[in-house]
């Protein structure tokens, strides 16, 4: 089991998605410093590792490191390190989990911005955990312009006023799950 809080690994996702997305060199500079800076804290590190489906981010104790290479001799127990998704598919042994925050989500939209933006909500929700087993305000620009494209129009029937919305209520639902719109 990791020693890396929680709160700790979630924020570091957050600052990595943050400097991903910045449009800014300087902006995505600072939010890996401050990954770093909390990442610090705890002795930990970053990677971002290359897989066939999707970035993970990998968090592991900086005394597995040596002149920036990773030793498997200083390595005593894998289950140290944190791995988070950051694109494809996510855990579905956690859909159960992912469903309901996702459905959280939408009700938290439905009842601040009404039912159009609340089936929009609805339908975004539906694609991020049946399709993808990730929760909404995780997906990536690719992602999103998937739904919008392919998954809305085939399997949300949308009504005319929701295709005229649809572009608000994904900010909608990243704002109302405190997290950064991608540019899609």
């Amino acid at each position: 089991m990791s020693e890396l809080p929680d709160d700790v690994s979630e924020e570091v996702e957050r600052l990595t998605r943050l400097a991903r997305e910045a449009v800014d060199a300087d902006e995505a500079a600072a939010y890996r410093r401050r990954r770093e800076d909390r990442l610090d804290e705890h002795g930990f590190t970053a990677r971002v590792r290359e897989d066939d489906d999707g970035d993970v981010l990998v968090l592991h104790p900086e005394e597995w490191i040596d002149d920036g290479d990773i030793h498997p001799d200083r390595i005593e127990d894998t289950g140290r390190a944190v791995e988070i998704r950051l694109e494809g598919v996510g855990d579905p042994d956690e859909w159960d989990e992912v469903r309901e925050h996702n459905d959280r989500i939408v009700e938290q939209v439905r009842e601040a911005h009404g039912d159009v933006h609340g089936d929009n909500a609805a339908a975004f929700a539906d694609f991020m955990h049946n399709h993808l087993a990730k929760p909404v305000e995780s997906a990536t620009a690719e992602e999103i312009r998937t739904f919008r494209s392919e998954y809305f129009p085939r399997n949300a029937w949308p009504t005319e006023e929701q295709l005229a919305v649809l572009d608000r209520s994904i900010e909608v639902v990243f704002e109302t799950a405190d997290a950064r719109v991608p540019e899609f």
